[in-house]
């Protein structure tokens, strides 16, 4: 099994690999590296217009993708991160159509995961779709993992079974939040946090 550091290099240099994350095993690759994002799209047959989910390691490093936002979305999102809660922000730039596949806006998450936080401060923010071809299960292995990708990716990080549902995607507006999906992340949490964000 690769070393972090084996893994930082890998993934700093463009590779393409599967981890841990804070849900489920993850295929990652840096989110800003437009060539390791379409290796995934291909490796997971993934339909061209649905964009990944990003993960960060600070709300700092929206920055990084041209997002800026004001100080009761910021005051939210402190609060809610990190956890298994992925959220979607408006962002229409030429520069990351590759990301928003035209959708105009990305979905970010800080994950609730010491080991994938210490990566993702070294090399960056990471697309982590779950190890799996589109329309069929996850993976709860990395052998079930290595029956999707085999040898097409770079490395595999084995940390035994994981099963758990994917994180809860919402929408911030306006109007409040918006649930899009219901994940294992509890959105009973939502209207207090929901609450102060509004104050």
């Amino acid at each position: 099994m690769p070393t972090r550091e084996e893994i930082i290099d890998t993934l700093k240099n463009g590779g393409v690999g599967v981890i841990p994350t804070d849900t489920q095993y993850g295929i990652v690759g840096l989110a800003l590296n437009k060539n390791t994002v379409e290796k995934i799209y291909t490796l997971r047959k993934r339909s061209p217009d649905k964009p990944f989910i990003i993960l960060i390691s600070s709300i700092d490093e929206l920055k990084l993708f041209g997002i800026d936002i004001d100080d009761k979305t910021s005051n939210f999102l402190q609060k809610i991160w990190p956890n298994p809660v992925s959220v979607i922000l408006p962002n229409s730039s030429n520069d990351f159509a590759y990301l928003h596949r035209g959708t105009n806006s990305l979905a970010f998450r800080i994950p609730d995961n010491t080991e994938l936080l210490q990566i993702l401060k070294e090399t960056g923010p990471l697309i982590a779709p779950s190890a799996n071809i589109e329309g069929f299960p996850y993976s709860k292995t990395i052998a079930e993992a290595k029956e999707y990708f085999n040898d097409s990716v770079d490395f595999y990080e084995d940390q035994g079974s994981l099963e758990s549902n994917p994180s809860t995607l919402i929408k911030i507006s306006e109007e409040g939040i918006e649930i899009l999906r219901q994940g294992i992340y509890s959105t009973n949490n939502l209207p207090k946090t929901l609450a102060d964000m509004i104050e």
